[in-house]
C-alpha cells in the first residue's frame, strides 16, 4: 500500500489527540543514536505499531517509537528509529513518517544517520553536515499513481538548509567537535559496498554513503520543511585498505558519538529557541 492523504490525515489526527503540545522540531534518530531520547524531558513514547498506517522499524538498533516531549524547553518529537527501503518498504512508505511530522506542524526537521566515510580526511566518530545528496536508491517518494499527483514537484537545488548547516558547524567548533560538510550518497542496501563501489561513489563526488535520509529529504522538500542532515561516520571506506564492516561495529561506533551529536543538538535547539517564539502551542 502507498499511503496517501487519507492515511496521512488519520495518523496525524491520532497523534495530535495524544500530544499535549504541538512539536516544533522533528528529529529522526539513525542507527545507534536511540539513546538521545533519554535527553527528551517529560517524553511520551508511542510504539509505531499503535499509530494508524505507520510503517514498522525492523532494522537493528531501531526501536520504532515516537517520543514527544521537550528538548531545552522546545517541544520536539523524535522518531526513535526509521524505516528503510531494504526492509521492503516503498519510498512512499519510508517518507510517510516525515509527512506526518509536517502535518503535525514542525518547523525544522533534523535527520541523523550512521554513514560510511568516503572522504579520505574523515575518521570514525567524525560528524558530517549534509549539504547535498546523490540519490542512488533508484526510488523516489514522489513516485505515486497519477491521480495522487496533487503536490508540486519540489526544487532540489538546496535541499539542506544552509543556515542550519552553519549553525551546526559553529556549534561543533565551539565544543571542539570534529564536523565536516559534505555530500551524502543514499543507496538501497542492506549490504555494505564493494571496493569498486567505494571508488565509484568517491569519483562521482560523495563524501559519505548510507542507506537512508535521501527519500525523507525529498518528501520534506515537497512539504517545504527546512532540513538539517547530520551523519555520524561509523567506518572509513578505503578501497586501498579494505576492512570488514559489521552491523554491530556500526551500531557501536554511532552510539559512541552520541555525546557529540547531543552537544550539537543542544546548540541548535538553543539557537532555535532564540530565533522563534518559544511558547508552547496547545493542540485543539
Amino acid at each position: 500500500m502507498n499511503p496517501g492523504p487519507p492515511e496521512l490525515d488519520v495518523a496525524a489526527a491520532w497523534l495530535q489527540a495524544r500530544f499535549a503540545q504541538q512539536p516544533r522540531i522533528g528529529l529522526v534518530l539513525g542507527t545507534g543514536l536511540g539513546g538521545l531520547t533519554n535527553h527528551i524531558e517529560r517524553g511520551t513514547s508511542i510504539p509505531y505499531g499503535q499509530v494508524p498506517h505507520f510503517p514498522l522499524s525492523t532494522a537493528p538498533a531501531h526501536r520504532g517509537q515516537l517520543v514527544c516531549g521537550n528538548w531545552g524547553g522546545v517541544p520536539l518529537v523524535a522518531l526513535d528509529g526509521r524505516c528503510h527501503l531494504f526492509e521492503g518498504y516503498s519510498a512512499v512508505q519510508v517518507a510517510f513518517p516525515i509527512r506526518v511530522l509536517a502535518a503535525l506542524g514542525i518547523e525544522l526537521l533534523v535527520l541523523s544517520n550512521a554513514c560510511g566515510g568516503l572522504n579520505p580526511t574523515y575518521r570514525t566518530g567524525d560528524l558530517m553536515l549534509i549539504e547535498d545528496h546523490i540519490n542512488l536508491t533508484w526510488d523516489n517518494p514522489l513516485k505515486v499513481p497519477h491521480n495522487l499527483h496533487t503536490a508540486p514537484i519540489p526544487d532540489m537545488s538546496c535541499p539542506y538548509d544552509r543556515q542550519w548547516i552553519e549553525i551546526a558547524l559553529e556549534t561543533a567548533r565551539r565544543r571542539d567537535i570534529v564536523a565536516h560538510r559534505g555530500t551524502y550518497a543514499g543507496v538501497c542496501g542492506p549490504s555494505y559496498e564493494s571496493r569498486a563501489e567505494y571508488r565509484f561513489l568517491r569519483r562521482i563526488g560523495a563524501d559519505a554513503v548510507g542507506m537512508s535520509t535521501v527519500c525523507e529529504t525529498i518528501a520534506a522538500a515537497q512539504c517545504k520543511l527546512p532540513v538539517l542532515g547530520l551523519s555520524v561516520v561509523t567506518n572509513v571506506c578505503s578501497p586501498q585498505r579494505p576492512q570488514v564492516t559489521s552491523c554491530q561495529e556500526v551500531v557501536a561506533a554511532a552510539a559512541s558519538a552520541e555525546r557529540q551529536v547531543r552537544l550539537v543538538l543542544d546548540g541548535m535547539v538553543e539557537r532555535f529557541a532564540s530565533q522563534t517564539r518559544a511558547r508552547p502551542r496547545i493542540l485543539r
